[in-house]
């Protein structure tokens, strides 16, 4: 689905030109779950990659943007954030010609991962009229069309309230166009965008803000404004 010229919604992801962009993978969440005492199996790169790959069997790209926090952890590296990563780039290498990693607020001590594959973190990206940036903090020049990550957008409605969908929101932030995207993993599904709390300092209201859905196959569907929908 065609949100501007030249950016569409592919899956959980956006394509702008030849890039492929997605965001908040969260990496080795299972191990951390793990340390907490919650045991659950370890399929989150397992769910990855197969979502890569329906998207790369729909369009083709030159070049990957991981829009920040690819792994968990804050402080450390955890053992399967080794593993996942490495497999992740490994399998992105086979795919396209260039990895772009955005730094985000979990990707403090990434580094050691990124020189394994002869990689570099980087605060934001541009390119023409397009800025993409995390989205935890605000840089001072914007571009007139800004993508964000972070915030992990998702939504519920009443007849099911435990349920929620990822989506991707399109509005305005200091008379700029915003486009902010969903996590990449199930296993961060996100906080429902109508509860007024937001991580994000680009995120106020966003009542005036286009809601568009993502199922469980990755079709996307125009909900319209975040005020017009039932409650």
């Amino acid at each position: 689905m065609k949100l501007f010229k030249n950016i569409e919604i592919v899956d959980l992801g956006l394509k702008y030109k030849d890039n492929l962009i997605i965001g908040d993978l969260q990496l080795g969440y299972e191990e951390y779950l793990h340390s907490k005492g919650m045991l659950i199996p370890k399929f989150q790169l397992n769910d990855i990659l197969e979502r890569l790959e329906r998207i790369f069997s729909k369009v083709k790209v030159k070049r990957i943007i991981i829009n920040g926090d690819i792994k968990h952890e804050f402080g450390i590296i955890n053992k399967q954030e080794w593993s996942d990563v490495l497999k992740l780039f490994d399998y992105l290498i086979s795919k396209v010609e260039e990895i772009i990693v955005i730094k985000g607020n979990h990707d403090n001590i990434l580094a050691p991962i990124l020189k394994q594959r002869n990689l570099k973190l980087i605060d934001y990206w541009e390119d023409d009229d397009i800025t993409i940036i995390h989205g935890d903090k605000i840089i001072v020049k914007l571009n007139k069309i800004i993508i964000i990550s972070h915030e992990h957008p998702a939504i519920s409605f009443k007849e099911k309230p435990a349920d929620k969908f990822k989506c991707f929101l399109v509005g305005k932030f200091q008379r700029k166009n915003l486009i902010v995207m969903p996590s990449f993993s199930n296993l961060t599904v996100g906080t429902d965008v109508r509860n007024g709390k937001f991580l994000s300092p680009y995120l106020k209201n966003v009542d005036n803000f286009e809601c568009y859905v993502v199922d469980d196959k990755g079709n996307t569907r125009n909900f319209g404004k975040i005020k017009e929908l039932p409650i």
